[in-house]
């Protein structure tokens, strides 16, 4: 290890005792202050003299709450947390503190591994802890995953528990009630939840508002269902309870999920770190090359390598990107993000800034205005128009001004190159030894006093460099062989500084860079809406499962079937939505409408299944097919879920693995075959001159 990583090292091992030192003696203050006094009330009867880590983690949390950047995370946590800890402000604050503090500490580690490995250079280890910001929302979203799927692991045994209360009750309220007291703490305070609205005296509005909170689908379902029995009654269909039978439907699409998800995790858990970790490489590598190669010095330490390295670094930040959508774990509350009153909302709100956006957004009533419309809701985007231009703009704006200036990084790198490289023959295998690497320097800086008396003048000759030579007192006593070598030499530096200045096809290049930027909102959109796209029949699926359950009770109809379709939807909410709206105008035109936007045959014939019990013949009938072919459905289920999985984890491998990919053919095999045919053939046109 050098003296300089050595250095950063203890710098930032230094810093972190500062920081705990600092958090310890301002969380000493603050627990002076009134703020602590909900903490306390929350924590009463609880009390314990001993040290205890929720009581931390509480402090944390103020203290996080306090900090901005790690405020804006915080809050971030609380919107997914707080819809599966209904009104359990305590375990909320708990959990969210205690996931940003793992995830911070994992950031620290990686940080330290980054001033290690990226200390000698600086642009790559600003872009690296520049990244981490990104990193940190991965591994805060797989920690809240966690907990997602814990609660649909526990619905699974509070389902099987609802069924033997069910039979000691007959009644779905007391059911619930009962089997919430024993089970386990998340799934129960749902189930408390469901029997607060079942009994309460607007049941059907507080079940709305329940719809929009609850943590999953298969909760709405069931909160559904129960209601619909407790209005309607129960059934009994071939000897056996019909809610029950739904119970054990929904129990049966929860362990698809299940397994799905766990899946998923599987292929998934190591793409976003695998995409990540040929950044960190990149310093070794072109380290271990130079020292074993000196042929490659000037290509690694020069402006080609540079380019190769930013362009590394932008395939990593695509396929990061690109990685993080692909794999969607199911849950209906992944987006997080504040949807009411964004910056891009704010920024909209400046008039300079809002004249300026609306000269791009088109026309209501153009076709560019529908298609991006309707692009949006494809993609289930929760930005809105004017939101998304704010971020084409942006983005457009950011990609120009960054290309500028590594473009004048570019030519910096090239000039610091030539003033500081040793002067002297290739070196084919092994490095310089000290002797001849202070000699080579000393002609480098020989050269540098002729470099800043010419830098600038585009005219010079070999000539007039080697007359100011020849008046110098250094090559006094030199031949006019050893000049005219020299001369030329400084002539071919002067060249290269001469040249190195932002040239108009760079910034031509900077605007085509600022167009593809401008475009990459409406990319990302559309890899979004191929990816939802992939979900279909898995979407499609799920209808039949929820008709199935609807079918057969009592004063169902086709409208109230729509609306459960319409609630559970996500490919196919927007069309679903509109024949909701058009269903009091005309039930069959309505559907007919709906069967004229959507294109999937599967969903197709459940339309035509619902127009023919809409006027011809009762739910049960039109829906028969789904109970005699339901052994059928479940498998195709579980085949459409492979199929889902095989494709996305084919298409997530070979977007996680493209860095890697990258960096050992683009910066180690591509440069070393290269740049060594050249300097053999040099050598040997050498030999044969001579």
């Amino acid at each position: 290890m050098s003296n300089e990583v050595l250095m950063y090292l203890v710098i930032g091992i230094v810093a972190l005792f500062a920081a705990i030192v600092v958090a310890y003696i301002i969380l000493n203050k603050k627990m002076q202050k009134s703020s602590i006094k909900q903490i306390r009330e929350l924590r009463k009867g609880t009390e314990s003299k001993a040290f205890s880590t929720e009581v931390m983690y509480q402090k944390l949390y103020l203290f996080f709450s306090k900090v901005p950047l790690f405020k804006r995370y915080l809050l971030k946590l609380r919107r997914r947390l707080e819809i599966m800890n209904i009104d359990d402000e305590y375990l909320t604050r708990l959990q969210a503190s205690k996931i940003l503090t793992k995830a911070s500490i994992i950031i620290l580690v990686l940080t330290i591994a980054i001033i290690i490995f990226a200390s000698s250079n600086i642009l790559l280890l600003s872009i690296l802890l520049i990244f981490e910001l990104f990193m940190a929302d991965t591994i805060i979203d797989g920690m809240v995953d966690k907990i997602d799927n814990n609660l649909l692991k526990q619905q699974i045994n509070f389902f099987s528990e609802i069924r033997h209360a069910y039979h000691e009750f007959n009644m779905v309220e007391e059911a619930i009630y009962q089997t919430a007291q024993d089970d386990e703490v998340e799934v129960s305070r749902q189930a408390n939840k469901i029997y607060e609205i079942l009994i309460s005296d607007d049941p059907e509005t507080e079940l709305e508002k329940y719809y929009d909170i609850a943590p999953n689908s298969y909760l709405k379902e069931f909160a559904g269902i129960s209601y619909l029995t407790k209005e309607f009654g129960d059934r009994k269909i071939d000897g056996s309870s019909l809610y029950l039978k739904n119970l054990n439907n929904i129990t049966q699409e929860m362990q698809l999920e299940i397994l799905k998800r766990d899946k998923l995790d599987y292929v998934f858990q190591s793409l976003s770190v695998i995409s990540v970790v040929p950044m960190l490489f990149l310093d070794v590598v072109k380290n271990w090359c130079v020292s074993q190669f000196a042929f490659t010095k000037d290509f690694y330490y020069g402006k080609t390598g540079m380019i190769v390295q930013v362009l590394i670094l932008i395939t990593t930040f695509i396929c990061y990107v690109l990685t993080r959508k692909l794999k969607d774990n199911g849950s209906v509350n992944t987006n997080t993000k504040n949807t009411e009153n964004p910056w891009q909302a704010k920024l909209y709100k400046k008039k300079p800034v809002k004249k300026i956006v609306d000269l791009f957004i088109p026309k209501e009533g153009t076709r560019e205005y529908r298609t991006t419309k309707s692009l949006l809701k494809r993609a289930a985007s929760y930005l809105k128009l004017e939101w998304l231009y704010i971020n084409r703009l942006i983005s457009c704006i950011v990609v120009f001004v960054v290309s500028l200036i590594l473009f004048l990084q570019f030519h910096r790198i090239a000039v610091d190159y030539v003033y500081t490289n040793p002067t002297t023959d290739y070196d084919i295998l092994g490095e310089m030894n000290d002797a001849d690497t202070k000699k080579a320097m000393e002609v480098t800086e020989l050269d540098n006093k002729f470099l800043n008396e010419f830098r600038g003048k585009t005219s010079t000759t070999v000539e007039d460099i080697k007359k100011s030579m020849q008046r110098s007192k250094e090559y006094r006593t030199s031949t006019d062989d050893e000049i005219q070598t020299a001369a030329e030499r400084v002539h071919g530096k002067l060249q290269i500084v001469n040249s190195e200045y932002v040239k108009w096809f760079e910034i031509l290049l900077a605007v085509v860079f600022a167009i593809l930027g401008y475009m990459g909102p409406i990319l990302l959109l559309k890899f979004q809406e191929r990816m939802r796209q992939m979900e279909m029949e898995n979407e499609v699926l799920q209808f039949q499962t929820i008709i199935l359950m609807l079918m057969k009770i009592e004063r169902v109809n086709v409208e109230m079937i729509l609306e459960w379709l319409e609630r559970y939807a996500n490919i196919f909410k927007e069309p679903i939505s509109r024949c909701v709206n058009n269903y009091e105008s005309g039930a069959w035109e309505a559907l007919e409408a709906l069967k004229n936007e959507i294109a999937f045959p599967q969903m197709i014939r459940i339309v035509e299944s619902l127009q023919a019990a809409v006027e011809k013949i009762p739910i049960a009938e039109a829906f028969d097919e789904l109970d005699t072919e339901r052994a059928y459905h479940q498998e195709k289920r579980k085949e459409s879920n492979e199929r889902l999985i095989s494709r996305k984890g084919m298409i997530g491998k070979g977007i996680g693995f493209a860095p890697m990919v990258v960096l050992f053919v683009g910066y180690l095999i591509v440069p070393l075959v290269f740049i060594g045919l050249t300097s053999m053939t040099s050598s040997f046109n050498t030999m044969s001159a001579m």
